[in-house]
């Protein structure tokens, strides 16, 4: 017995892993960065100096937390896409394709925190000099 557009089904899985994979990586770089004044302590006999301290530690933090929030939602809404998209596989009645103002607006999002942190680092590093 063959599933009934099974192909379709398979690409839907396909793109549902991608994006829980990818909310997985964004997930571990919030905690990557929540947990940056670690990493600092770790290298600073390396660098000579005693001590590397953040200046700006709570913006660090806060970004971290954000990206960890922001990966859990992005489990949230792919799965509800996955349920939803493989109901519409079946259904015989067409569908309007689904806009992309949520996935603009989470790029927008991750743009704008990357700029955050990059502008932290730079802070950060020197300070250090």
């Amino acid at each position: 017995m063959t599933i009934r557009n099974y192909s379709d089904h398979a690409a839907n899985e396909r793109t549902f892993l991608a994006w829980v994979r990818t909310s997985i990586a964004v997930i571990a770089f919030g905690f990557l960065v929540e947990r940056f004044d670690l990493f600092l302590a770790y290298m600073a006999p390396a660098t000579g100096k005693p001590h590397i301290a953040a200046p700006h530690g709570e913006f660090g933090h806060v970004a971290g937390l954000t990206l960890i929030v922001l990966g859990m939602a992005m489990i949230g809404v792919a799965t509800w896409r996955f349920a939803r998209t493989a109901r519409e596989i079946d259904d015989e009645e067409v569908h309007k394709g689904t806009g992309s103002r949520t996935d603009f607006a989470l790029a927008a999002l991750l743009i704008i925190l990357g700029i955050g942190l990059l502008f932290y680092l730079y802070g950060t590093l020197s300070a250090q000099a």
